[in-house]
């Protein structure tokens, strides 16, 4: 880990300050802080900068899945997220209702927390979901970035960039003192949100729009634990007729911290004049999604944004690199915001490592491209889609948005007749139901992102076909693209996750007992072609072992076999059995991985 003040020089040019370093991040949220703790991490000179003077200042993304928490702990911070963060128990019991204290319509146990559901998800990852507002996460990711080597630097703002073979000379403004000084990088990432200039700079190509839909954030704190406390979760989904705000009235309360500070969230027509929410019109809205017109509610700040449906289908330009909202941009709907943008850093932080220090080709990069935006394009549809499946909720309750309300009123009501229409409508409500676990347990978009790129070696094999619905359900697999699956293993003292053999400064060789033989070749690998290259060997009196038989059943390649695991966590490569000349057969298979040639 390089020392906070040896990754960067300071030049006086004679059109002003020029600041050196290998990699400049725009933007400090999610995407933008987590690229800085990766690659220092990694031991490469950052910097990041941001025009803002501090963090995220309202909760925004939350949902924090169990990919981000695997990387999280990864990177050695899982802790701190879990001490900051609402816990996994405490967030799935979303409930449709008509106000907080008024009627339920029905509840959807989220996030992996039905009894079924968690068997998925402990059986998928060492890690789960949790639940932990932007404000908190971000200062975790800064603060850990920073202690590692990142130079930070808040209220700078990003003008503008020219980029050559060489390197790219970004010109920032030190908002403080007006000073306007250039940072020459090597490579420069745009974290920079939805409204992206570094995007809009070197002109990436979109598919989407922008404002589709209107939505405000109130902020509040209140004490309503003896309206929840029963019902623990993040999301309490309110359907109010005769709100004259938002159509049909449909708003969603959210915890922030359980269970006195809370986020609404209120449409409105983007087409129409902005609407006006001073503290008093705040309150109100409150108090109706809440159905306690008396409770004292402090009201701490409100925002109006915009629902996007626009996703980048290339992801940089030359030297410079776009990662999270900037290239994906999307309503909240599936928790996939921030964990995508996390994620996004982490696919390319390893491979600008990997090129700065020689040990992989310039050509690397563009598997970023190829890698991450199918999955940008994937999220951003399944988002805008949960959104879109709440019609189906409003048209089985009967209302939508030309009733007046006593109409509504009587079409809500009717779900509770002894009549064919109330027994009909009731089907209806549990059929619209069981769609939206399309937004709230999607554990196959979650875990199943799988790659496809040069820096992926096929053995020949295909992915096999999915028994379960493959967005509701992740099915593991080692095919090469694919996420490492978990497993656990261990010996009589320690107990740790196939993740935790495959640290990010490294690639990872896995194979059985019958395959010792891949560790010289890996050895003689990694001599070669200079890279960082370890194999571990699972089975009894080694290391670890197989403690519960689960990974022979996971593995999918003999005992003699083995596994190339990139530092990203995802199967590079795989060898079913043990070849004539193990050596040779790894080395062309890293160096094409590489981008350093080889023939098969």
């Amino acid at each position: 880990m390089p020392d906070v003040d040896e990754d960067r020089h300071t030049t006086a040019e004679p059109g002003g300050t020029v600041v050196e370093t290998d990699v400049l991040i725009v933007g400090s949220g999610p995407a933008g802080a987590s690229a800085a703790l990766f690659l220092s991490t990694l031991g490469v000179p950052n910097i990041l900068i941001t025009k803002y003077r501090w963090t995220a200042n309202t909760p925004r993304a939350h949902i924090t899945n169990q990919r981000t928490m695997e990387i999280f702990r990864d990177l050695g911070i899982e802790d701190e997220v879990l001490a900051e963060a609402t816990e996994h128990a405490l967030i799935g019991d979303t409930v449709f209702c008509s106000s907080i204290a008024g009627e339920e319509i029905g509840r959807i146990l989220a996030w992996g927390t039905h009894p079924a559901r968690e068997a998925d998800q402990r059986l998928a990852s060492p890690s789960l979901t949790c639940d932990i507002p932007q404000n908190y996460l971000e200062p975790i990711l800064v603060r850990n970035a920073t202690a590692r080597g990142t130079q930070t630097r808040f209220s700078t703002e990003y003008l503008s960039h020219t980029q050559d073979s060489g390197g790219v000379d970004a010109d920032v403004l030190d908002r403080l003192t007006g000073q306007r000084y250039t940072i020459r990088a090597k490579y420069l990432i745009g974290a920079d949100g939805a409204r992206s200039k570094v995007a809009a700079d070197i002109a990436l190509p979109m598919e989407g729009r922008m404002d589709i839909a209107g939505s405000m954030n109130i902020t509040f704190k209140a004490d309503i634990s003896e309206y929840v406390g029963h019902r623990p979760s993040v999301l309490y989904w309110v359907i109010q007729p005769g709100s004259d705000v938002g159509g049909i009235g449909a708003g969603l309360v959210r915890m922030v911290r359980p269970w006195n500070e809370w986020l609404v969230v209120w449409g409105y027509d983007i087409d129409e004049e902005p609407p006006v929410v001073d503290e008093a019109e705040a309150t109100r809205i409150v108090r109706n999604l809440l159905g306690l017109p008396d409770l004292a509610v402090e009201i701490t700040g409100t925002s109006l944004w915009g629902n996007n449906e626009m996703y980048a289908t290339r992801l940089h330009s030359g030297r410079v690199f776009c990662a999270g909202d900037a290239v994906h941009r999307h309503p909240p709907s599936n928790g996939l915001g921030s964990n995508t943008s996390v994620q996004d850093s982490y696919n390319l932080a390893w491979k600008l490592a990997a090129v700065l220090a020689g040990r992989a080709a310039p050509s690397l990069l563009e598997t970023y491209t190829a890698e991450r935006a199918p999955v940008a394009r994937q999220i951003v549809l399944r988002a805008n889609q949960s959104g879109r499946e709440f019609v189906q909720l409003f048209e089985a309750l009967g209302v939508h948005g030309g009733m007046t309300e006593a109409e509504m009123v009587e079409q809500m009501e009717e779900r509770k007749a002894n009549t064919p229409a109330g027994a009909a409508k009731r089907a209806a409500l549990m059929k619209a139901m069981e769609v939206k676990n399309y937004e709230f347990n999607a554990h196959g978009v979650e875990l199943g992102q799988f790659y496809a790129s040069e820096a992926v070696l096929s053995d020949g094999s295909v992915r096999p076909s999915p028994s379960r619905d493959p967005e509701l359900f992740y099915e593991p697999t080692t095919v090469p693209g694919a996420r490492l699956p978990h497993a656990w293993v261990g010996d009589n003292s320690r107990k740790l996750s196939t993740h935790d053999l495959a640290p990010y400064g490294r690639f990872t060789l896995l194979t059985g007992i019958s395959g010792e033989a891949w560790a010289a070749a890996a050895a003689k690998t990694a001599a070669e072609l200079g890279v960082e290259l370890a194999t571990v060997v699972i089975g009894p009196g080694r290391d670890v072992t197989d403690l519960y038989y689960d990974w022979a059943r996971l593995r999918e390649v003999e005992e003699d076999g083995a596994l190339l695991v990139r530092p990203d966590k995802h199967i590079a490569w795989r060898a079913a059995r043990l070849p004539d000349d193990p050596a040779q057969t790894l080395l062309v298979a890293v160096s094409r991985i590489l981008g350093r040639g080889g023939t098969a």
